[in-house]
């Protein structure tokens, strides 16, 4: 499901830094959504990869030039970042953002992953295994899902995100 953290956050008391962060937020989450809807979901990963590198390591601004190279970058029509722009699908956002986080529940954020019909935030990871490194770790958070009483396991964070 497309997820958004500023339909997480509606209606909350945030620091104004992150309210700006949040409301300057709400263009590419909507292009998201209009490109699963018109090109499906390999077209999203491939859009949600390439505007996540252009945010985050490339620290490029959350404006519509940005959206429109990353759309390029995913080999998408450049004129779908007009969906950023206009709130008329925004019911159909809150919708999915619904679907795919009300099951885990309001007291997380983001990732939320789905495996054996559970609910669970993240792996939150830095930096992201790779190979069979990564298909171990995938192999490990899918069996504490086998057990229905699991519920969390969390500790302090010593790296910020590592992008290579």
């Amino acid at each position: 499901h497309v997820m958004s953290l500023s339909v997480l956050n509606e209606g909350r008391d945030l620091p104004e830094d992150y309210r700006r962060l949040m409301d300057n937020s709400w263009a590419a989450v909507r292009v998201a959504l209009a490109v699963e809807r018109e090109h499906g979901q390999q077209a999203l990963r491939d859009f949600y990869t390439a505007i996540g590198t252009r945010f985050h390591p490339g620290h490029e601004e959350r404006e519509r030039a940005t959206i429109e190279a990353a759309l390029a970058d995913a080999g998408l029509p450049v004129e779908l970042a007009e969906a950023g722009y206009t709130d008329e699908h925004d019911d159909e956002l809150r919708r999915s953002h619904h679907e795919g986080m009300d099951p885990v529940g309001d007291e997380v954020g983001t990732p939320v992953i789905r495996i054996n019909g559970k609910s669970l935030v993240g792996p939150v990871i830095s930096p992201a295994p790779k190979g069979e490194e990564a298909g171990n770790l995938f192999d490990g958070v899918s069996k504490v899902t086998a057990y229905d009483g699991f519920y969390e396991l969390k500790r302090t964070r010593t790296v910020g995100p590592i992008f290579d």
